[in-house]
C-alpha cells in the first residue's frame, strides 16, 4: 500500500517544476517496449502494458488527483488502446513463435493495406475530433485525436509485422511532441522526441532483416546448382590429365553438396570433349 501511494506523490523536481515519477517509469516501460519490438520479442508485449498502465493515470490527471489536473482525453484513450491490442499482439506472437526463432517476420504492407491506413489516419482524426472537444480534451484536440488514431495503427501493424507501422509512430511523435510540452507533460514530450530519433532506427533496422530474409528464402527456394561443385578432373589431383585424355570417357562431376532439385548427374557420353582436365 505503501508501494502504492508513493508511486501516485513521487515527483521529480525539474528546474522550477516538477514531472510525476509514474510519468518517467511509464515511458521507460514503453521504450523497454519499443527496443524489444524492434528486436521482435515477445516480452516487449507485457513491459508495454505495464508502461500503459501507469501512463493512464497520469493522463487522466483530474480523475486521479494529480498535481497536473489536466485530462488529455486521446493520450488516456490510447493507453486503453494499448492494452487491448498489445494483448492481440502478445497473444499472436506468442502463438506464431517456433522454437528460439523470431515470433514475426517483417514485411512491407500491400497497396490496399497502405491506402487502408491513409484512409484511417485522416478519416479517424476528423471523426474523434469533435468527440474529444465535447469530452472536454486539451486543445489542440485534433492533435490528440490524430495520436490516438496514429497510436492505433502503428500498434496494429507492428502485431501484423508491416514494416511502415514504424512510420506511422514517426507521424504521432512529429504532432505529439508540442502538445505534450504545451500541456505540461515534459517527461512524455521529451520521450516523444527520442522516440522519433528510435523509430527511424527500427524502420531501417526492420528493413534490413526483411531484405535479408527475402535472400535467404529466395537462396532456399532456387539453390544454385553450382555451389560446392567441381570438375572431378581439377578435384582428384595429379592423374586428373591423364584421365580427361580419355576422350571416350569424358570426366565427370563429383557432388561435394546437396543442392536438393538442381543436383547434377554424371555427364553423359555425348558431351563435349575435354580439354586440359577443364569444359571448353
Amino acid at each position: 500500500m505503501d508501494l502504492l501511494r508513493w508511486l501516485f506523490e513521487a515527483q521529480l523536481p525539474v528546474g522550477g517544476g516538477f514531472v510525476l515519477w509514474r510519468e518517467v517509469l511509464g515511458n521507460v516501460f514503453g521504450l523497454a517496449c519499443a527496443l524489444g519490438g524492434m528486436r521482435r520479442k515477445v516480452w516487449a508485449w507485457p513491459v508495454g502494458i505495464l508502461g500503459n498502465l501507469l501512463l493512464l493515470t497520469v493522463f487522466l490527471g483530474a480523475v486521479f488527483g494529480s498535481p497536473n489536473p489536466v485530462n488529455l482525453l486521446g493520450q488516456a484513450g490510447r493507453q486503453v488502446m494499448f492494452i487491448v491490442v498489445s494483448i492481440y499482439g502478445w497473444y499472436r506472437w506468442k502463438r506464431a513463435r517456433d522454437g528460439d526463432s523470431a515470433p514475426v517476420s517483417p514485411r512491407w504492407a500491400s497497396g490496399r493495406e497502405r491506402l487502408l491506413l491513409v484512409v484511417a489516419l485522416v478519416g479517424g482524426t476528423a471523426a474523434l475530433t469533435p468527440v474529444f472537444r465535447a469530452l472536454g480534451s486539451y486543445e489542440p484536440v485534433w492533435s490528440d485525436a490524430w495520436i490516438f488514431v496514429g497510436s492505433l495503427l502503428a500498434t496494429w501493424g507492428m502485431a501484423r509485422g508491416w514494416v511502415e507501422f514504424w512510420l506511422i509512430w514517426v507521424a504521432v511523435d512529429v504532432v505529439g511532441v508540442p502538445l505534450l510540452f504545451s500541456a505540461g507533460y515534459y517527461a512524455s514530450g521529451l520521450m516523444y522526441l527520442f522516440y522519433g530519433g528510435f523509430t527511424l532506427v527500427g524502420f531501417f533496422v526492420w528493413w534490413r532483416t526483411r531484405n535479408r530474409e527475402e535472400r535467404v528464402s529466395v537462396e532456399t527456394r532456387f539453390p544454385d546448382p553450382t555451389v560446392g561443385l567441381e570438375p572431378a578432373g581439377e578435384a582428384a589431383g595429379p592423374d586428373a590429365g591423364r584421365r580427361s585424355a580419355r576422350s571416350s570417357h569424358p570426366a565427370p562431376y563429383s557432388r561435394h553438396a546437396d543442392t536438393g532439385s538442381g543436383a547434377l548427374h554424371h555427364a553423359s557420353s555425348t558431351a563435349p570433349r575435354h580439354r586440359s582436365g577443364g569444359l571448353r
